[in-house]
């Protein structure tokens, strides 16, 4: 159990974090957060997934899709958001998450960016440039970040949630670049043998690489100088973001409660966990070797802790 600031820090929960280390970054972040709020993180996500898992897991069977399939899956989809924006609440859980957005403030266009991006999926095998990567990434990625990032701002007055005191797009997009880079990086080996590809057709022309070149990394063959250069050139967007989003994060924290604060911190500390195990020079980028061990998250979750100092709310 992770206890003993509390009394410095007496908003930590009683959390035994050894049960939700192989919980995704977010939710270990959000697990500092007052119960409805972090009931609220779960509503919200859990719709996004349902969205997410339904399209990497038809993509990732490697069978085409159909026209008659594409054009139901599209409907189904379409069906969803527009139940959403009428608010429609016949169904359970479309209602609780419907409450959960009028409770908290929470907008609407996260949904419907994500919606954009998962039609992108279904309609295209990969990325043309990285330039269309970063817009299919506003609503893949920027999209959930800018959900995480509300929740962190709203502030309770009396029964009522008041909005951010921030741009919440603007706020969430370097940090979830960041992430979603090191995403990449980190998930090559399983997103390959799944049949799955984010690497923009331009960057693996850059380096003189195919999809199948790819697939021989992932498989355990040899690595080519031409990868390896390719993966240094991910790793220098993902440090690009990181610096922007050490910025943002700078300049809006002080705009927080204390537990939003350190959650924020959580997910930079984490991220920034797996980005130094990256070795371009003789790393396998294997999953293994990318992704820290359950003791090594857990002492980080502890040093972010332990260095966490809450800063002055303006």
């Amino acid at each position: 159990m992770i206890s003993d600031k509390t009394t410095k820090l007496d908003f930590l929960p009683d959390v035994d974090f050894d049960d939700i280390l192989t919980n995704p970054i977010l939710d270990i972040a959000a697990r500092f957060w007052d119960k409805n709020r972090y009931d609220a993180f779960k509503t919200c996500y859990r719709s996004m997934r349902l969205i997410d898992d339904l399209v990497d897991d038809r993509k990732s069977s490697k069978k085409k899709i159909a026209t008659i399939e594409l054009i139901q899956m599209k409907r189904e989809m379409a069906k969803w958001m527009k139940a959403m924006q009428k608010k429609d609440d016949s169904d359970p859980f479309r209602r609780e998450l419907i409450e959960t957005l009028e409770i908290f403030k929470i907008p609407f266009w996260p949904w419907e960016r994500l919606h954009k991006a998962m039609i992108y999926d279904l309609e295209h095998d990969g990325f043309g440039s990285l330039l269309v990567f970063l817009r299919y990434s506003e609503g893949a990625a920027i999209s959930p970040a800018s959900i995480f990032m509300h929740l962190c701002g709203v502030e309770k007055i009396g029964k009522n949630y008041s909005g951010p005191k921030f741009n919440i797009r603007l706020a969430a997009r370097p940090l979830a670049l960041f992430s979603y880079f090191v995403h990449i990086i980190r998930d090559f080996q399983k997103d390959q043998l799944t049949n799955l590809n984010y690497f923009a057709d331009n960057m693996l022309l850059k380096h003189n690489l195919n999809c199948d070149d790819l697939r021989s990394v992932a498989e355990g063959n040899s690595i080519p100088l031409e990868f390896r250069n390719l993966m240094a050139d991910y790793q220098s967007i993902a440090n690009y973001y990181r610096l922007k989003a050490r910025k943002v994060l700078d300049n809006i924290i002080p705009l927080l409660q204390p537990k939003y604060q350190l959650s924020l911190e959580m997910i930079y500390n984490l991220y920034f966990q797996i980005f130094e195990r990256i070795n371009i020079e003789s790393g396998n980028f294997t999953k293994a070797e990318l992704n820290p061990t359950g003791d090594e998250v857990k002492n980080r979750i502890k040093q972010t802790i332990d260095n966490f100092t809450p800063l002055l709310i303006e």
